[in-house]
């Protein structure tokens, strides 16, 4: 399989790249990924839950044949858990071993502490792990839910995507030589400042449509008829409509097809929709909006957009 280049030559490039791992994107998405790749900036997904942000850095990454670095955010990250941290458990046992040999004695403290704050005791995080020399291809940094984080760590983040380099006071500056493929995801719980924003790329991931849906359901459970398929893609189009505390995302509807084809079921009807309901809602109150609004309503809407016409 063919991977996808550090500056592919065009969107088709990239769409291809990621069809092929399974991950079908739209126009508008293909294109965001194909600035970020050859203008080497960081691309800010934003949308509800469950659109496939998380799912398309893990996927770039497989296109690129290049590791995933993860960051999940947090209330409270802080660059202990972001950036580096010391081993203190081994710098303790160093420091013993030290005096039982004796040579803490005659080493002098100056050098000790040269010793205790040596790459070796480093513990390198995501930010830091992101921006060291590669051999092949750079990295994907995810940066994941960055509303979640702190202002005080925003405003880190900002300076690290700026220039790349990360300072540790006991070691001196670490550079990028190869900048990582930075994506950021947020599912807008806040705004995110607008100096990052001005510093990233910038789309809005929807949900898919009816026919991507399809498309996607198809790609990812192959095992169903195309009926049941089509059934299951307009059911969570209505669910969508519903406005429902948590509305199903992507790997929701493929869940709901999986199970939907393990149980055998060829359509949807009342029954098999009351049993499996919890494969794709997860709160109980969309349970309940859903039975107020009629689980034989909903199963008419998905029979009536999913039959084929023409």
């Amino acid at each position: 399989m063919a991977y996808l280049s550090a500056a592919p030559e065009s969107t088709d490039v990239v769409r291809d790249a990621l069809i092929a791992h399974d991950y079908l994107v739209d126009e508008g998405l293909t294109t965001a990924v194909f600035l970020a790749l050859t203008l080497q900036r960081p691309l800010l997904l934003e949308g509800e839950a469950g659109v496939g942000k998380t799912e398309l850095a893990k996927v770039l990454a497989e296109a690129r044949g290049s590791e995933l670095i993860r960051l999940q955010c947090y209330e409270g990250i802080d660059a202990a858990q972001a950036v580096y941290d010391w081993d203190y458990a081994r710098q303790l046992l160093h420091l013993r071993a030290a005096e039982a040999s004796g040579e803490a004695a005659g080493a002098g403290t100056k050098a000790l502490e040269s010793q205790l704050y040596s790459e070796q005791f480093l513990l390198k995080r995501a930010l830091l792990r992101a921006i060291e020399p590669t051999g092949g291809p750079s990295p994907v940094l995810l940066i994941d839910e960055i509303d979640r984080a702190d202002d005080e760590f925003e405003a880190y983040l900002l300076e690290v995507l700026s220039d790349f380099q990360i300072t540790v006071p006991e070691l001196g500056t670490f550079s990028a030589d190869n900048p990582p493929v930075v994506i950021l995801t947020s599912n807008r719980t806040r705004d995110v400042h607008d100096a990052l924003k001005r510093r990233c790329l910038y789309h809005w991931v929807e949900h898919p449509t009816f026919d991507r849906e399809v498309a996607i359901v198809k790609l990812r459970v192959p095992g169903i008829g195309i009926n049941l398929t089509r059934q299951v893609a307009g059911a969570v189009e209505a669910l969508r409509a519903l406005q429902l505390y948590k509305p199903p995302g992507i790997a929701e509807t493929i869940d709901w097809a999986t199970a939907l084809g393990r149980l055998g079921a060829k359509e949807l009807n009342d029954d098999v929709v009351e049993i499996t309901l919890g494969t794709v809602l997860k709160y109980r109150e969309d349970h309940e909006r859903v039975r107020e609004t009629g689980v034989a309503a909903l199963v008419k809407q998905a029979l009536e957009r999913g039959a084929f016409h023409g």
